[in-house]
């Protein structure tokens, strides 16, 4: 598979995780795209910084574009790049941020330390 399927194939499964998995509907509410919004700003900076220096860099024949030769820097937009990074990469994020969001909602729902609690742990007492 190519770096594409995958990044397409992990956003629709945590978007069938959200929806029907744990239920939380988190792709359905305006907070969760607004911290997206938050959450796109800094990823774009991270990748753009790895992949601007060549710390990590992808086969041309497993993302969007790849026209850009091996041996050169990658560049800042377009040829399937956004901020340096592939695409793909803001695919991989989202289904990230949105699985750890719904998982969290899910166990803050199911009663997980539903009581918060505060001071030193009890065996220090």
């Amino acid at each position: 598979m190519t770096y594409t399927q995958l990044g397409l194939a992990a956003v629709v499964i945590a978007v069938l995780i959200d929806l029907m998995g744990l239920r939380t509907r988190m792709v359905t509410r305006k907070v969760f795209w607004v911290s997206y919004s938050i959450i796109i700003v800094f990823q774009l900076i991270t990748n753009g910084v790895l992949t601007g220096f060549r710390i990590v860099r992808y086969a041309g024949d497993s993302i969007i574009g790849s026209t850009t030769p091996t041996n050169a820097a990658p560049p800042f937009i377009g040829d399937g790049r956004l901020a340096f990074a592939p695409i793909e990469d803001l695919l991989f994020g989202f289904s990230l941020v949105l699985i750890t969001l719904s998982m969290w909602v899910w166990l803050g729902r199911s009663g997980i330390q539903r009581t918060p609690k505060s001071g030193p742990p009890r065996w220090l007492r």
